[in-house]
């Protein structure tokens, strides 16, 4: 590991415990910084209102740390949209925001149009598929940004159980994201949880990136982020354990190559000349071929888009 990723380990990765809830509101209200916290939501309907309800109960009503909570829906064909506004949330469905542009399907696209319906100085992201949430998860990442004006982005890290065995979570992770990171960017080879769903940044850095509109999203922007501001200016937060619904192995499979594009892309920005991932699954007659597209299409920054320069500076 690099000496500046050792000395980075000590100075920037955090637990939630170190801040507690009382000194990040001091400092809110020393820098009269709001929050929002976004979730992402595809057909989350046994989760997302417990997440809502828990995020409103704590950080809202008890101490008013979160200033809003919007649900963006990519789609859901079952309740996720009518749970997460009775638990309280502001439910905004992904083809609503600027509808201009067509929507394609993906992570990226939805974490990418929540910045133009949102107004937080700092966003916070928490997937909408997590079980027994706590709300140390916004708190956490939520907590440098307040207190350290150096730090810009903020990924959680935790413990990912898989099924009862402990640490066997995150198998995108250790399979293909980590081995990237520290072949083709070992500065960010001390991130415990790289491709993890819960991250808070400032908006004055998001709406400079770049957002890959699928399962690429978190290692580009990581990338990204660091050859705009730095290693110094990214950190972590201990928030404890993850528990979530876990991905089949052809799910993880187009996740993979989709987050090997997006590495691609940022090294050499050429083309691939088939972007496309076949899997196999057995049918009646056989192994039978199934093709998948590997989602390559990137937004550009916010910041260009002509709607928020425009909502910015009303």
């Amino acid at each position: 590991m690099l000496e500046e990723v050792e000395r980075w380990l000590s100075t920037r990765s955090w637990s939630a415990t170190d801040r507690p809830l009382h000194k990040l509101m001091a400092a809110k209200r020393t820098t009269g910084s709001t929050v929002s916290v976004v979730l992402p939501a595809l057909n989350e309907e046994e989760t997302v209102g417990e997440i809502v309800a828990v995020i409103r109960h704590d950080l809202m009503r008890q101490v008013p740390l979160v200033d809003e909570i919007v649900v963006v829906d990519s789609g859901s064909t079952d309740r996720t949209s009518e749970v997460a506004a009775a638990a309280g949330a502001r439910v905004v469905h992904r083809d609503d925001i600027l509808p201009r542009i067509p929507t394609v399907p993906g992570k990226g696209e939805v974490l990418w149009r929540s910045l133009l319906v949102t107004s937080g100085d700092i966003v916070c992201f928490i997937d909408a598929d997590l079980k027994e949430f706590s709300s140390d998860f916004v708190s956490g990442i939520v907590g440098p940004l307040l207190t350290d004006p150096g730090v810009d982005l903020v990924k959680a890290m935790y413990d990912r159980p898989l099924g009862s065995a402990a640490g066997q979570g995150g198998r995108v992770t250790e399979l293909m994201a980590r081995p990237l990171l520290n072949m083709h960017w070992p500065q960010l080879a001390g991130f415990v949880q790289p491709l993890g769903g819960e991250y808070a940044a400032r908006r004055s850095l998001l709406e400079q990136l770049p957002f890959p509109v699928g399962y690429g999203v978190e290692l580009g922007m990581l990338v990204d982020a660091l050859h705009l501001v730095g290693l110094d200016a990214l950190a972590q937060v201990d928030v404890g354990v993850r528990k979530h619904r876990h991905q089949d192995g052809q799910a993880l499979g187009r996740m993979a190559a989709a987050i090997y594009r997006t590495a691609q892309l940022r090294l050499a920005r050429g083309h691939l000349i088939r972007p496309s991932l076949t899997q196999f699954e057995r049918g009646r007659d056989g192994f039978e071929p199934r093709t998948h597209s590997v989602d390559t299409e990137e937004r550009p920054p916010m910041s260009e888009i002509a709607e928020y320069r425009k909502r910015r500076a009303a």
